[in-house]
């Protein structure tokens, strides 16, 4: 498309139009923006790696009608488009009446059959989110990678329960609801009681192991884009990707990530937690967010 600066004027003598007419849409144009949207659902590719979504992310980004045509394609399929960029490509992320949503829900639902175990599948995905982005100006910087590891989560979590259950004696509330209650109060109970590195005869890491849980929460992660791994140190080591800052991003303030954030266990970048003294908590835990739906 060819702009220029100076308004064009119709020669001497030729009435000028009322007012210019939009450009048509084109059957073409429909595709590509449908073809882009297309791209976006494919999480792990990116542009850099296909020529033709290169291009429709450029098309995108410097002809506003047709990134409008491909925002409304996007919202007719249940999607919100979150960024269109060389770094994310399409990212989008599915509305909850979507075909396209992918629920924790349904996540937990297949990866235990307990209903305990499947808030500690949610509760997983919740210490990753905070593991990967400490801090607020890592959740707001484009080029920051957050770092995770198995091993890391899990002790981030097991840190949480114990100062759960310190802040539960000092208040005399110190007793033992159902397992399958909600809120932190239950989860830590149940996640501390579990064994963390659990196997079978032949050495095969147990599922329902704590490590195990957040072995499969980042082998979904994984699966979605959200995460690359890098080694298999330390159970697993990952590194974040574009699309999941932009989810934990768009998600950012969730009351499970602020209940947690309130028990001051600070996590840090490098894939391990730690504790910030109490006086310090508020200066050093960020508002993070979180790839987490109540279940």
């Amino acid at each position: 498309m060819t702009t220029t600066s100076e308004a064009w004027t119709p020669p001497e003598g030729e009435p000028a139009a009322a007012s210019a007419a939009p450009a048509p849409i084109s059957p073409a144009d429909v595709a590509e923006a449908a073809r882009l949207v297309s791209f976006g659902l494919q999480a792990k590719l990116l542009p850099a790696r296909d020529a033709e979504y290169g291009e429709l992310v450029r098309r995108y980004r410097e002809d506003p009608p047709f990134g409008r045509l491909a925002d409304a394609v996007a919202t007719g399929m249940g999607l919100v488009v979150l960024e269109v960029s060389a770094r994310a490509g399409m990212a989008v992320a599915a509305a909850e009446d979507s075909v396209f949503a992918v629920r924790m829900g349904d996540y937990s639902r297949r990866a235990a059959s307990e209903s305990a175990d499947r808030f500690l599948h949610g509760l997983a995905h919740l210490a990753v989110a905070a593991l990967a982005f400490p801090r607020p100006e890592d959740l707001a910087d484009d080029g920051y990678l957050g770092r995770v590891t198995v091993n890391g989560v899990d002790a981030f979590v097991r840190q949480a329960c114990r100062r759960l259950e310190e802040r539960a004696e000092a208040e005399g509330t110190n007793t033992d609801p159902a397992s399958d209650a909600p809120g932190l109060e239950a989860a830590w109970r149940v996640w501390a009681r579990r064994s963390a590195t659990g196997a079978t005869k032949d050495a095969r890491r147990l599922s329902g192991s704590t490590t195990g849980i957040v072995s499969k929460a980042v082998s979904f992660l994984v699966d979605s884009g959200f995460l690359q791994k890098t080694s298999d140190d330390s159970g697993g080591t990952y590194r974040t990707t574009a699309r999941y800052q932009l989810q934990v991003r768009d998600l950012a303030g969730g009351a499970a990530m602020a209940e947690l954030l309130d028990l001051g266990v600070v996590p840090v970048s490098d894939g391990t937690p730690t504790l910030a003294p109490p006086d310090e908590s508020d200066d050093l835990v960020a508002d993070a967010g979180l790839p987490f739906h109540a279940l």
